[in-house]
């Protein structure tokens, strides 16, 4: 049977590639998106039109019923595509606008955190109940999407997001080790600056340019070569890597 991943946050970016990539190497997938409904179909499409299998899932990954409906419509999938439960990438995620902490209204705080630590807090316990070998799953993959943001702080620019990407590291060393003797892994990605459009969201489309000379390697990261990570992490040939963070982030 084809092993089933689901992508959340997997209509664009970093999540969009690692969908591609996913079904290039035997996956099905599930695309979860929030809004965008026509680039998470556009991104279902383009693997079914090579001869993959996969969907998309609307749900907001910081609401948890939504996260549970979303689950159970993927369970369905699965079962329709005769495939099995065998991984969760957490990849949705917000940032913010650049601010000092001391201007951050209450409502900015609460929703980084319930996008960016209790939406994949609660999408891995529901992953946890079709993997587990303890409940009768098959073992698989849990990969988070961290950032180099949690060892660098982010002072001046969004500390919120820096310290819900600290608590995405500590989580999914904790949860690994949890884990270990149920056939689960766990893993973490920590992107640097990569070339997607989630800094045009808060409100600085060029900053992967910009800020090219501050970087080692002297460019951003693009979404392809953190999803060849992610996909190393979801499959066999990691099979002895649980509890890792691996920076993928040009030396930063």
């Amino acid at each position: 049977m084809k092993p089933a991943v689901l992508i959340t946050g997997g209509s664009r970016g970093i999540g969009a590639a690692t969908a591609w990539l996913a079904a290039q190497q035997g996956w099905a997938v599930a695309v979860n998106f929030t809004q965008d409904a026509q680039a998470a179909h556009a991104v279902a499409a383009r693997i079914q039109a090579s001869g993959g299998q996969a969907m998309a899932v609307q749900a907001d990954v910081g609401d948890a019923t939504q996260v549970m409906a979303m689950f159970a419509q993927v369970d369905q999938a699965v079962a329709d595509w005769n495939a099995h439960w065998a991984g969760l990438v957490n990849s949705a995620g917000v940032v913010d606008q650049a601010q000092r902490v001391e201007d951050m209204t209450l409502e900015r705080i609460e929703r980084m955190l319930r996008i960016n630590v209790i939406g994949p807090i609660v999408c891995a316990r529901e992953a946890i109940g079709r993997l587990s070998l303890r409940h009768g799953g098959q073992g698989g993959s849990i990969v988070n999407l961290s950032s180099v943001a949690a060892r660098l702080g982010a002072a001046g620019q969004y500390v919120d997001y820096a310290a819900s990407k600290g608590a995405i590291d500590s989580f999914t060393i904790g949860l690994a080790r949890e884990l270990a003797t149920e056939g689960i892994r766990v893993n973490a990605v920590r992107p640097g600056i990569i070339d997607t459009d989630i800094h045009a969201s808060g409100g600085q489309p060029d900053r992967a340019s910009q800020l090219a000379p501050h970087i080692p390697m002297q460019r951003p990261g693009t979404a392809q070569e953190v999803a060849q990570a992610i996909v190393w992490l979801l499959g066999e040939q990691s099979s002895y890597c649980t509890g890792g963070i691996i920076d993928i982030a040009g030396g930063r």
